[in-house]
């Protein structure tokens, strides 16, 4: 009988034989009704006020972007009336008429024996191929300058933190120099005062055995394929694949041992098929140059110019990042007895690279489009093929188009892989 009293007087409660509330029944009400105090009218007027600010936000950034895309619509609809006013169309079918006209040097893509190839370009072939040619040679040009200004860049950037005296003010000079002068005259002095003033190529002197330096270009050793690269070809394929999973897998363990088992597939496939393969080193003769690679010297004034240019500013990047880590940093180093030099490069600048890659990141987008700089030497990048397709075929807009959406995609190709760099690193320095 108490119980039951028990039981009405708690009304939602359930009590056990034992005395403890094994269970709370709700009623419809109040299950709808939010647990805590009831809100107050100052929060909700907060709230109100938020939601109306997303609001006017969101209208306000809808209304930019609807006039952005008005006067983007609104100038090619002028450009379009234009046209029509002089009769011209637009139209990409020059695309696939001969060229009749040879490029110096590049390489496009041609159907083969064996499928789509790289073969070198000539007057018999398309517009388009042209413009593949031109686009050959500026992404050769610009992985080149990349390398190269990252790689002169560092050392001079840590020659400007170094304690030596000459070294210190050598590396300053040397970029308050690039840095102050323009990038198009370094260009012209490149390849008129330097590379056409080495002599000619029977006169000219083989450097450490190796490199060939003269009027006619630059050769340079470079890698062919043996008749064991096809054998080998599936045990890299392989090695790859293992690399593959270490990158996808989050242990680092794990990552290690996939990177271990990848390199010792790749040595493994040595021993197997052979060595894919050999080093192939330039022979001189009196007019011609066989073996190695060769770069022209409108090519190799060109990537003289870009690296050594953006190599002062990868210089000063490096040398701003350093400087911005704390300077606990390199006490630390001290007491555990480094020195000045293995601080900096074990302690100091692995901690600057997250610093160091978004500035990076633009530097090198900015090399990729200033390759165009090479029709002032006469370099058929692909900035310089356009002007010869639009003066032959009148198509200059249609040109331009497409010299401005191919320039476009490689900078977001070099930014995105920057970018995706860049988060990489930023989550292992998180961790």
């Amino acid at each position: 009988m108490k119980r039951d009293q028990l039981s009405a007087r708690i009304g939602n409660f359930d009590v056990s034989g034992e005395g403890r509330v094994s269970q709370l029944k709700l009623s419809s009400t109040e299950k709808n009704r939010p647990f805590g105090p009831p809100p107050s009218p100052a929060s909700q007027s907060q709230s109100k006020r938020r939601r109306a600010a997303r609001t006017r936000a969101a209208a306000i950034q809808a209304l930019i972007l609807a006039a952005i895309i008005a006067v983007v619509l609104a100038f090619f609809a002028t450009v379009w009336g234009g046209l029509q006013r002089h009769g011209i169309g637009f139209s990409l079918d020059f695309l696939k008429q001969p060229a009749g006209f040879d490029i110096s040097e590049g390489l496009t893509v041609a159907k083969g024996p064996h499928g789509l190839s790289l073969v070198p370009f000539n007057s018999q072939q398309t517009y388009a191929q042209a413009l593949i040619a031109g686009l050959y040679n500026t992404l050769v040009v610009t992985l080149i300058s990349i390398v190269l200004a990252t790689v002169v860049g560092v050392l001079v950037g840590v020659g400007r933190m170094s304690r030596n005296w000459v070294v210190k003010n050598w590396a300053w000079a040397f970029v308050e120099l690039i840095r102050n002068t323009p990038l198009l005259i370094q260009i012209i002095f490149w390849y008129f005062a330097v590379l056409l003033q080495l002599p000619s190529l029977s006169d000219a002197t083989l450097l450490h055995g190796a490199l060939i330096a003269s009027r006619q270009g630059v050769f340079t050793p470079w890698l062919i394929a043996t008749p064991a690269a096809s054998r080998y070809a599936w045990i890299a394929g392989l090695a790859v694949a293992v690399f593959a999973v270490g990158v996808l897998v989050r242990t680092r363990g794990q990552r290690r041992l996939a990177f271990a088992v990848s390199a010792g597939i790749l040595a493994l496939g040595v021993a197997v098929a052979g060595r894919p393969f050999s080093i192939d080193m330039p022979q001189a003769s009196a007019f011609s140059v066989s073996g190695g690679a060769g770069f022209s010297p409108e090519m190799a004034a060109l990537i003289i110019g870009l690296s050594v240019n953006f190599a002062a500013y990868v210089a000063e990047v490096v040398r701003g990042s350093v400087q911005s880590i704390d300077r606990g940093q390199w006490e630390a180093a001290a007491a555990l007895g480094l020195g000045h030099r293995e601080s900096l490069w074990v302690v100091v600048l692995p901690q600057a690279v997250r610093v160091i890659l978004p500035s990076l990141g633009n530097l090198y987008v900015t090399i990729a489009k200033s390759t165009s700089f090479a029709i002032a030497i006469g370099f058929p990048d692909m900035f310089s093929v356009y002007g010869t397709v639009a003066n032959q075929t009148g198509r200059a807009l249609e040109g331009i188009i497409i010299v401005m959406v191919v320039y476009m995609l490689i900078s977001l190709s070099i930014s995105a892989i920057a970018n995706l760099y860049n988060r990489r690193v930023m989550k292992k320095g998180a961790r």
